[in-house]
């Protein structure tokens, strides 16, 4: 059975592939905050195979930028009235989207979270995503550790105000950092959106404010990688130790080339493999999904510190996405 693959903005249309005389049982949306983050494209290209590999049918949505929630409510409309069997979304604010989820649920689609969780979480029939806090708490314990007792002067980079990922990112670091939100060694905070040149500027900006810092939080990878140039352009990378999460093959590298000293490493084609096969034992059996997944998380890094399990690039490399 030949399936139809779809891609197309929330706001554009998109140009249907079926093999001719093609038919499929199953038709399945992803919703994505974004288009271009490296991430979800890996995301959308995992769930895009998996689906043709289960003879299902493929439509890819997905906001104009991370904290888009207008372009995803839109998407998931577009998706209810293309009558699709299952809608995977990576949901940009926890609440935003909850009523065209509310919808598609009503009308009989399985709805799963992809990466972040809704709030509430059973809101959608169920979610497949990184655990974001222990995430963070990862980055976190790691960056802290590198410091070996130095007095802690950190900078955040956060990702986009609501984001129930960024929330929960920035909790988990400050747990595994051991400092509170409003400790003094906190220098210097921003929102991102998740996005580098964002960052890049963001950075630039505090260290016009100070120099004295010897740790940055970076909610992904993109922002790791501005960060990493505006402190370089400062002349600064050797006295700032720089975390991270993604585990994309770039970051890796970046890495192994010392741009940031580990990364977290998680799965996004777990996500969107365990979120198509999900959908479609739901349309065959009528079984549905619940609760919470976690798809695994692992640090990456050269500098392994002790205390902390860790992986070297090699392996990091080795199973990387993007």
């Amino acid at each position: 059975m030949v399936g139809t693959l779809l891609l197309a903005s929330a706001c554009g249309g998109g140009q249907d592939s079926a093999g001719e005389g093609g038919t499929q049982k199953v038709t399945i949306g992803l919703v994505t905050k974004t288009e271009t983050n490296p991430f979800f494209v890996t995301m959308r290209k995992a769930a895009a195979d998996a689906a043709k590999k289960n003879g299902a049918g493929f439509i890819a949505l997905a906001g104009r930028f991370d904290g888009d929630n207008e372009g995803q409510v839109a998407a998931v409309e577009s998706l209810i009235a293309r009558d699709v069997q299952g809608i995977l979304i990576t949901p940009s604010n926890t609440t935003g989207v909850l009523g065209a989820i509310a919808e598609a649920r009503r009308q009989g689609i399985l709805v799963i979270a992809l990466d972040s969780a809704t709030d509430p979480e059973d809101a959608v029939d169920a979610t497949y995503a990184t655990d974001n806090v222990k995430a963070g708490r990862l980055q976190g314990a790691y960056v802290r550790a590198v410091l070996a007792g130095r007095p802690p002067e950190l900078i955040m980079l956060d990702g986009t105000e609501g984001s129930s990922v960024s929330q929960q990112r920035h909790d988990g670091f400050l747990e595994g950092f051991g400092i509170k939100d409003d400790s003094p060694a906190i220098r210097g905070r921003a929102n991102t959106n998740g996005d580098r040149n964002l960052a890049q500027t963001a950075t630039e900006n505090l260290l016009q404010r100070t120099t004295d810092v010897n740790s940055v939080y970076t909610i992904n990878e993109p922002v790791a990688d501005g960060a990493s140039a505006a402190i370089g352009a400062r002349g600064l990378t050797r006295q700032v130790t720089i975390g991270t999460i993604d585990g994309g093959c770039d970051g890796v590298r970046a890495v192994r080339a010392g741009k940031y000293a580990a990364t977290v490493m998680q799965f996004p084609v777990r996500m969107a493999e365990q979120g198509v096969a999900a959908v479609t034992e739901f349309v065959e059996s009528g079984k549905k999904p619940s609760g919470f997944t976690d798809t695994g998380t692992e640090l990456i890094t050269d500098k392994p510190v002790r205390g902390l399990a860790s992986h070297d690039t090699d392996w990091g490399l080795q199973r990387c996405w993007g």
